[in-house]
């Protein structure tokens, strides 16, 4: 049965090359997602002139029925998956006017709660020797600077539970809507809260996969940088989106029965501090 790889929010930007890069590197099938149909499919066509042959896959990571579509899918066509690299994501613009509430909750609900949601259905049909790749940011690091010492200290603990780090972020949604967030510990930045939630959740996943009865299975996340795509601007970014996904190629690439690395967070193919 072939080998399959899974990026989810890939019609555009840093998805889009990283299943570009898998197109090229990946011996198996690819699967570009994305929530509008439509762009998925024109982004499957764009490097399909290329020559490359990724498949695809309508995928919402905030819809819990599309999520499970995908995952019957998967199960029945291939009996699970080798390579999933949660990539969807969203931010808002540093000029928005959204009220920061809506900025919390919308940012945190899809960066978040979604990655976790799309991680939750997956992970369990993750055939041995698989690959997990969480894309976060050091906005996550800048973010949690600005948290109280307590908080600071939650969320480093290596020892956190899911249902704990869930309830962290709901209460700063929470106090986020009252205006109370800096109050309560939280830092001031939607997003870097949003990828706080994503950087730890990896930490949770790659220790239950040492516990994992299924062999060699490694969850990692990874910063792509500041990259020129719709959500970093054109003009300023320094970084191609190509760039970007270089890391999230070389730890979803990395070969069977490889020791590490697991539960690490990565920029330029190297670990950092969190």
């Amino acid at each position: 049965m072939s080998r399959v790889a899974v990026v989810t929010g890939s019609n555009k930007g840093i998805g889009l090359e990283i299943v570009r890069g898998l197109c090229k590197q990946f011996d198996g099938i690819v699967y570009l997602t994305a929530r509008n149909e439509k762009l998925g499919q024109e982004a499957v066509q764009k490097l399909k002139s290329e020559g490359l042959n990724p498949s695809f896959h309508q995928l919402d990571i905030t819809n819990e029925q599309s999520i499970q579509a995908l995952k019957q899918h998967l199960q029945d066509k291939h009996g699970g998956l080798d390579v999933l690299v949660n990539n969807a994501g969203f931010s808002y613009k540093g000029a928005d006017t959204t009220p920061f509430g809506i900025q919390a909750e919308n940012s945190a609900g899809i960066n978040f709660f979604g990655t976790l949601a799309a991680s939750k259905a997956l992970l369990p049909i993750i055939k041995p020797h698989g690959r997990v790749v969480n894309v976060s940011s050091q906005g996550s690091n800048m973010s949690l600077k600005k948290c109280s010492p307590d908080r600071q200290a939650r969320f480093r603990d290596r020892s956190i539970q899911e249902e704990e780090l869930v309830k962290l972020l709901n209460k700063f949604i929470e106090t986020a809507k009252e205006g109370t967030n800096k109050k309560h510990g939280f830092s001031d930045s939607a997003y870097g809260m949003s990828k706080i939630g994503v950087t730890v959740l990896t930490f949770i996943q790659a220790r239950e996969m040492e516990k994992d009865p299924r062999e060699d299975i490694l969850v990692n996340c990874m910063c792509p940088g500041w990259c020129k795509s719709d959500m970093g601007g054109w003009e300023k970014p320094t970084k191609t989106a190509a760039d970007g996904a270089d890391t999230a190629l070389f730890l979803a690439l990395l070969p069977p029965n490889t020791k590490g690395p697991q539960g690490q967070f990565f920029y330029d193919r190297k670990p950092i501090p969190f």
